[in-house]
C-alpha cells in the first residue's frame, strides 16, 4: 500500500467515508497482525490481506436511517449500535479500504454478535 493511501486528511477521510444507506451498517476491521500468533515471524501481504477477507469481528461505525427499523424482522429493536463489536460471517458484505483500514458495508441482519471483548476471539 502507498504512503499516500494511508495518510489522508481527516476532512478527506470524513468526506471519502461512506454513510450506510437505509439498512446497512458500516464496520470497521481491526488492522491485521503482520506476525503470526507467538512468533516474530513476518505474514506476506496475501496472508494479510486473506485475514481481512475472512475477518469475523468489526467495530460498528455508522447505521443506516432504517436499520432495524422492521418491527416485525427486529421486535426486540436493534441488535447493535454505534461503537458495538460485533461478529458476522466470513466475507460478509461490501469490503473496502479507506486511509489503510478495512470496512465493510453489510445488511443489519447479518450481524450474529455483540462482543464485548473482541480480543480473545478468533476463527475457527
Amino acid at each position: 500500500m502507498t504512503e499516500a493511501a494511508v495518510n489522508i486528511s481527516e476532512t478527506d477521510f470524513e468526506q471519502q467515508l461512506p454513510t450506510p444507506a437505509g439498512y446497512k451498517i458500516l464496520i470497521a476491521l481491526p488492522q491485521a497482525s503482520e506476525t503470526y500468533e507467538g512468533t516474530r515471524i513476518l505474514k506476506s501481504e496475501k496472508e494479510r490481506d486473506l485475514d481481512h477477507i475472512m475477518s469475523i469481528i468489526g467495530l460498528v461505525v455508522d447505521v443506516g436511517s432504517q436499520a432495524y427499523a422492521d418491527k416485525e424482522r427486529f421486535p426486540n429493536g436493534p441488535w447493535c449500535k454505534q461503537g458495538d463489536y460485533v461478529m458476522f460471517r466470513m466475507n460478509s458484505g461490501t469490503r473496502f479500504k479507506l486511509g489503510g483500514t478495512e470496512y465493510r458495508l453489510m445488511n443489519d441482519d447479518n450481524i450474529e454478535a455483540v462482543v464485548s471483548d473482541p480480543s480473545g476471539i478468533t476463527r475457527a
